[in-house]
């Protein structure tokens, strides 16, 4: 392709094929990989991807600058996915990855949360605080009764205590809040006793008139181990300080969430509690492996947990084991719609965002009669041979 000489029209068959191929993979129909677990149902394909990112974010559609109409700002993955469903539709507010390392934040729109995604025309504008964020990721959204759509976010700053380690980094939670998805209000980070705080999450009501959140306490950037997922309550949430934290979900040996734990999303009310939806993470010896559990809480006290099924609810299977973090599921959306259906966004291996679909009535039931884990294999062994005799005098 030469169009130094002036010569357009190879540029116009290129942009032409672009846009055919990105509007086939945009109007993709996606279908449940029957017959499932009876829990859930994975969907076939990734609702998102970075294919899915528009064009105009990663082009320069003008010949004069871009010749060769080569993507100028690539992206490098889309995952970790805050939802909503809001009058009548599925909002993803997506963490999006340039080929820079960067992340910034993109919503998609669905009529039916498994296809038919569409981006917004431009990304998330995010005010940033007088600290500016180097990089911010993993919204939590949750509408609060106070009226406000909140996103709870890490962001990420260098550390400044180790000015010659290039890597050594701070965490915080990030707050914003908006009306409509679309203009954003930055408040101060959240202030807790830990030094560094990431998957905290916005419970959605008052607890005795006080804003109350969902912590996971940590001592460095990514170690968590000894703590688990923390609960704690501020008189405000313009300035949101938490003075004491309170573990309820204590990462326990050799389980699923052994190194650590945290909160996905905002968890959902039902008559029987709060459904809550949480990663764990142990070690292997091919590195870390994360996998999405359930947990139950209190109706009037959500930081007490009353059931707590064994094992995992989601793991990474076939090509979600494959990306830029192997063998990882991830999880801080879910969306549940006005019949019971729930929507559950999850990430594989920091690269690709799917659906798998339930319901309230489900999950309940999951968490309610399957056993909690006895910690010891011979328990566990006891737990199935219970299960088979039962079985077998049917």
């Amino acid at each position: 392709m030469n169009l130094l000489s002036g010569d357009t029209a190879p540029f116009e068959l290129r942009r032409a094929e672009l846009n055919r191929i990105h509007q086939s993979l945009l109007a993709r129909e996606n279908r449940p990989v029957e017959p499932g677990n009876g829990v859930f149902l994975r969907w076939e394909n990734p609702v998102l991807t970075r294919d899915h990112v528009p064009l105009n974010w990663r082009y320069d559609f003008d010949p004069a600058r871009n010749p060769f109409l080569m993507e100028r700002l690539g992206v490098n993955s889309i995952c970790n996915t805050g939802a909503l469903y809001l009058d009548g539709e599925f909002h993803l507010v997506a963490r999006t990855e340039g080929y820079d390392r960067k992340s910034f934040f993109a919503i998609a729109t669905s009529p039916n949360g498994v296809d038919n995604f569409q981006f917004r025309d431009l990304p998330v504008v995010l005010p940033e605080t007088e600290e500016r964020d180097t990089n911010a990721y993993d919204m939590r959204l949750v509408q609060h009764e106070d009226g406000w759509i909140y996103g709870l976010f890490c962001t990420e700053r260098k550390d400044p205590d180790k000015p010659d380690d290039s890597s050594a980094s701070i965490a915080r939670c990030g707050i914003a809040r908006t009306k409509d998805l679309d203009l954003w209000e930055r408040l101060p980070d959240l202030v807790t006793p830990s030094p560094q705080q990431r998957n905290a999450v916005l419970h959605p009501e008052f607890i005795d008139g006080r804003y109350a959140f969902y912590t996971r306490p940590q001592n460095d950037f990514i170690g968590a181990a000894g703590a688990g997922i923390g609960w704690g309550l501020s008189d405000s949430i313009e300035n949101a300080t938490i003075e004491q934290e309170m573990i309820i979900d204590p990462c326990t040996f050799h389980t699923i969430n052994e190194l650590k734990n945290g909160q996905g999303p905002a968890p959902l009310q039902t008559e029987l509690g709060w459904l809550h939806l949480a990663h764990g993470v142990r070690n292997t010896a091919a590195g870390y492996r994360y996998v999405l559990y359930l947990l139950v809480t209190d109706l009037l006290e959500p930081w007490r947990v009353t059931y707590r099924p064994g094992g995992y609810l989601i793991a990474p299977e076939g090509r979600e084991r494959v990306g830029d973090v192997s063998n990882v599921v991830f999880s801080n959306g879910w969306a549940c719609d006005e019949d019971g259906g729930v929507f559950i966004y999850y990430a594989s291996s920091d690269t690709r965002i799917h659906v798998a679909t339930t319901s309230i009535e489900r999950l309940l039931d999951y968490a309610l009669n399957t056993p909690q884990d006895p910690l010891y294999s011979a328990d566990c062994v006891a737990q199935r041979i219970q299960l088979a005799r039962r079985n077998m005098g049917l």
